[in-house]
């Protein structure tokens, strides 16, 4: 048997070739947000404080808890020369949880004393 392409089919086979090709897209935001979100450095401010054996950055005025703190890159018995006093950390944050964790990469003080000492 022989195939015979005539001029009519070989004209429709090049005008289907040269069609675009229909592919689902996604929206942008939703292609993005597949991807891990890079880790960006954050910074807060406050008093170092000891709760329950773990080392927390607390508001300097109200005392309230901003984040527990944890040592990333050197010993978490650091956090000890810091107790006191107020400063700005630098790290990543996990808002996930009750409280979040703040992963300190740097600490940098601002005063040796912490807000109001009326405790």
């Amino acid at each position: 048997m022989h195939c015979r392409v005539t001029p009519l089919l070989l004209l429709i086979g090049l005008v289907l070739l040269s069609l675009p090709v229909a592919t689902p897209q996604e929206p942008p935001a939703t292609r993005q947000s597949k991807k891990a979100a890079p880790k960006t450095a954050e910074s807060l401010s406050g008093c170092v404080d000891e709760h329950d054996g773990q080392y927390v950055l607390i508001h300097d005025q109200t005392r309230n808890l901003i984040a527990n703190l944890e040592a990333e890159g050197f010993p978490t018995e650091n956090f000890a020369r810091h107790l006191g006093h107020k400063v700005t950390v630098r790290g990543t944050s996990n808002p996930n949880g009750a409280h979040p964790v703040f992963k300190v990469r740097s600490v940098e003080t601002i005063s040796e004393t912490c807000g109001s000492q009326h405790r």
